[in-house]
């Protein structure tokens, strides 16, 4: 999980802690290395109560609760009342760094609703008056590498209104940038989702439609089996019973509400395996790894996703005229990790990333949903799903889960 952006709180924190540490060396240099006659104790004492809201305001900042556009807002205004403190005494509008005043404005412009902005500029010109009017003269100092000390505050000032800007419209600016890629995520989720809950809606009717011709299927197969029928006929009348169960059972699983009374709470791998084959004759596992014990009971959402991936493997062997499916799959490091390997034609170089492709079909008489269902599945229990060629014919589609979700 990525870490939280820095909220405005927290920004203003950092910033505030250079501007202690600038207006702490500020007023150390005018006052032992220059000798000018400075009020340093309304100074300092402005600086430490602005160093000691800052350690509140460093706490709030790190805090999960999202501050509001009123409490960003009082922070801002305690920086202008600090400011004008600092203004007032050491030269009043004649101070060089008198229109750091704009800056409240402009950080408040690119973080706080409008309201607000007009707010703080109404507060940033009260602050600019009240230090104008109550400003203490600076004594006019010459001599300093020939220029007049007047314009090298001036200097001092552009740097650090540079500075400042700069740092926060670049962490601004990145903000913005993560957060248009997690509204795109958001957006490409939401419609995956959408078109998947359509797909389920649909799904639970169809199945509750299924399970009367099922059931009458069901009757019929066993009243073949007790007539005096040719053996081989009574075997294929056995297998055809199974795989009807094996449907009725699907569908019986399909129509359960999820989490309903009754319903597994996990499944039982091997069985998975063990009934797609059965539906599947025809096609030639071969089997990889080795899991123990603890991983072979699994979430139902990995039967459902083995079982997705089987398939579109097996249907993509088939064209290529080969009946070979590959199936491994192993625990590392606390994680169930499988691949499923087809003997197909494998991935178009041109083709769509992976999240592009859902709902989109390959094959002649293909849903488009097989992909769709199998990321939901991995995304929803906190793993990986990727795709790529394998090595000779065909292409491998591999997940991987953690345990203690993968068998929640």
């Amino acid at each position: 999980m990525s870490a939280r952006p820095p909220s405005f709180i927290d920004t203003l924190a950092r910033l505030r802690w250079v501007a202690v540490a600038g207006q702490s060396v500020t007023v150390l240099v005018v006052d032992r290395a220059l000798h000018l006659p400075l009020h340093t104790g309304p100074l300092w004492a402005g600086i430490g109560a602005l160093a000691l809201f800052n350690l509140y305001a460093h706490w709030r900042g790190r805090q999960a609760r999202e501050a509001s556009s009123l409490e960003g807002f009082l922070h801002v205004c305690v920086d202008i009342v600090v400011l004008a403190w600092l203004v007032a005494w050491s030269g009043g509008v004649g101070n060089p760094f008198s229109s750091l005043f704009l800056m409240p404005i402009a950080l408040a412009a690119l973080a706080l609703p409008l309201r607000w902005v007009w707010a703080t500029g109404a507060a940033s010109l009260a602050g600019y008056a009240v230090s104008a009017w109550a400003g203490q003269p600076l004594p006019h100092a010459h001599g300093v590498v020939g220029y007049d000390l007047h314009l090298w505050g001036m200097v001092a000032n552009v740097l650090v209104s540079v500075g400042v800007v700069l740092f926060f419209l670049t962490r601004l600016a990145g903000a913005l940038r993560e957060g248009e890629r997690e509204l795109a995520r958001l957006r490409e989720q939401f419609a995956r989702d959408e078109g998947i809950i359509a797909l389920a809606t649909h799904a639970a009717s169809v199945a509750h439609e299924l399970n009367t011709p099922l059931g009458t299927l069901t009757l019929m197969l066993d009243d073949l089996g007790e007539h005096s029928l040719p053996a081989e006929v009574l075997e294929d009348c056995a297998a055809m019973r199974r795989i009807v169960d094996v449907c009725r059972d699907r569908v019986r699983e399909l129509a359960a509400p999820a989490h309903a009374e009754g319903a597994p709470a996990t499944v039982d791998i091997e069985r998975i395996v063990a009934r797609w084959q059965l539906v599947r004759p025809a096609v030639d596992l071969h089997r990889g790894g080795e899991l123990p014990p603890t991983a072979a009971r699994v979430d139902p959402g990995v039967g459902h996703l083995l079982q997705v991936l089987l398939n579109n493997a097996a249907d993509a062997s088939a064209r290529a005229g080969s009946t070979r499916v590959d199936l491994h799959l192993t625990q590392a490091a606390g994680r169930l990790v499988g691949e499923v390997r087809d003997y197909g034609a494998g991935f178009d170089d041109d083709a769509a990333p992976l999240p592009a492709r859902m709902f989109r079909s390959t094959k002649p008489d293909g849903l488009g949903v097989g992909l769709a269902l199998s990321h939901a599945t991995v995304e929803r229990l906190g793993g990986q799903l990727s795709m790529g060629p394998a090595d000779g014919p065909g292409a491998r589609v591999r997940f991987e889960l953690p345990l203690e979700q993968a068998s929640a």
